[in-house]
């Protein structure tokens, strides 16, 4: 018998491209509360991370009411900008396909790991005809912001699959550092928002530069 591999998927950044959104909407989250929005290098490097997470370390605060405000602030403008545009959350060449070879993989479960929120997750593979190839979706609704290893560690307990047969696909040292303190495997993508170099120092244990090459990192870094 075959035995089974659990391959979990970021989202921003490695499934769809959210960069411009994402940037867009802090900015006017920031302004409305009167603080200087952030400069799309600055909303790059934190994406990936839990939303009040984000939001803390680009507004250089702890001060818990002003990340909820923020926090709520961008929501809003998020949510009212995909009531009239509905294509600005596009998954990335040979992403598709991608999950299709693997679904139908007979040894494959897959997962999501993101930072975004369980409704937004659940929206985006709904849009994308997805919502069926995923057996198990980790985010921060029941789970500690990446890095901590809590969001693959649930997604193993779900599953049954250990950290060895576990791997991590992913844009940002985030989602490196994760599998790492998970004791599981991880490819890093380049067409995301962290560079490869960093990738590779938060313990990459492979790089690929477009979906085609996706099966053989998986094969090569569980090895």
């Amino acid at each position: 018998m075959t035995a089974m591999r659990l391959i979990m998927f970021d989202m921003d950044g490695t499934l769809i491209d959210t960069q411009a959104l994402i940037s867009e909407h802090m900015g006017a989250a920031f302004a409305s509360l009167g603080l200087p929005p952030p400069s799309p290098a600055a909303v790059r490097d934190i994406i990936g991370l839990s939303l009040p997470v984000a939001v803390g370390k680009l507004a250089n605060t702890d001060d818990v009411a002003l990340v909820e405000g923020l926090v709520g602030q961008y929501k809003a403008f998020y949510k009212a900008a995909l009531e009239h545009d509905m294509d600005r959350e596009p998954l990335y060449p040979g992403a598709r396909d991608a999950l299709e070879r693997l679904k139908h993989a007979p040894d494959t479960i897959l997962g999501v790991a993101t930072g975004k929120g369980l409704s937004g997750v659940t929206r985006i593979l709904g849009n994308h005809g997805l919502a069926g190839h995923f057996v198990t979706l980790q985010t921060p609704d029941h789970n500690p912001s990446k890095p901590h290893p809590g969001m693959l560690l649930r997604a193993m307990a779900e599953t049954g699959i250990d950290p060895a047969s576990t791997v991590m696909v992913g844009d940002t040292t985030y989602d490196m550092e994760l599998a790492r303190s998970a004791g599981c495997r991880s490819v890093g993508v380049s067409w995301g928002y962290h560079a490869t170099t960093d990738l590779l120092a938060a313990g990459a244990g492979a790089l690929i530069d477009n979906y085609s090459e996706l099966d053989a990192a998986i094969a090569r870094v569980l090895e």
